[in-house]
């Protein structure tokens, strides 16, 4: 029974170290994975994190129009670029509209200035609600600048901070090689839509309630290894006090240890009973 108990004890205490190998594991994906999603970004651009849970705009509040003008002949594949655009008016219910160009008023080389003047004032030549949200976006040379502009109503959805995660997706994939133009805005519109529309959630968290399962599997690991050793043992003093020869023992001790198991037969008899 001895024998039978440590190897009990060995198996458990395996058994601990396992779960406390794979609970280390497991915080080290997830702490890898966040890290290198933040890592990886080209131009180590860090997305804006969404604070505030938003709701769309009610239906009917867009007089819907197109979706982009290309001045630069970027675009080949309009339905790539319109999908993710839709994916973003859907999840915010702001209809979103691309400008591509590199002349602001004549010139190739405007100011930020400059730039917001134009954007301000393209917003009332294109739409005629306060529901979309106009996006310019200018490049030549080596260079780009960016602005948005929002109508009132827009503004209810796509605040300060969500025009940043916004504009953050854009520059993040601008640096992208592996994505065509239209692939590239695409996909920051959508990533920027589902960003908006939920709360930032901290990482850690699932990290957290993983230590805090193991923590809780661990201590009741070391409870009923606890429990099974002290058993053991029990067991192990029954044993040779059953197999010492009663000649061993003086009269005074045989009644003693007589009467001990006749009290415990007796409760054990009681509770079966």
């Amino acid at each position: 029974m001895n024998t039978a108990g440590c190897a009990g004890c060995g198996g458990c205490s395996l058994f601990v170290f396992g779960v406390i190998v794979i609970a280390i594991l497991l915080i080290v994906l997830v702490a890898s994975g966040t890290f290198s999603s933040c890592g990886s970004n080209p131009g180590n651009v860090e997305i804006t994190k969404s604070t505030i849970a938003r709701e769309p705009l009610p239906k009917g509040s867009v007089n819907e129009t197109g979706y982009y003008m290309d001045e630069l002949g970027w675009i080949n594949k309009d339905s790539v670029l319109i999908n993710g655009l839709k994916h973003f008016y859907q999840e915010t219910g702001v209809q979103p509209y691309l400008y591509i160009t590199d002349t602001v008023n004549g010139s190739h080389s405007p100011t930020a200035d400059d730039l917001a003047d134009f954007a301000s004032g393209l917003y009332d030549k294109l739409f005629t609600d306060e529901a979309h949200c106009l996006i310019v976006f200018f490049e030549y040379g080596d260079g780009y600048m960016d602005r948005y502009v929002c109508g009132n109503q827009a503004k209810t959805v796509i605040d300060d901070e969500a025009a940043d995660i916004l504009l953050d997706y854009i520059d993040k994939y601008y640096y992208y090689d592996n994505f065509a133009d239209e692939e590239f805005f695409a996909k920051a519109f959508s990533d920027a839509a589902d960003r908006i529309m939920a709360v930032t959630r901290s990482p850690w968290i699932p990290v957290f309630i993983v230590i805090g399962i193991i923590a809780v599997i661990v201590l009741l690991l070391f409870w009923w290894s606890n429990v099974k050793r002290q058993e053991n043992i029990e067991a192990k003093q029954t044993q040779e006090i059953l197999n010492t020869p009663l000649e061993k023992f003086g009269d005074q001790e045989v009644e003693e240890l007589t009467k001990k198991y006749e009290k415990k037969d007796e409760g054990n008899e009681s509770k079966e009973s």
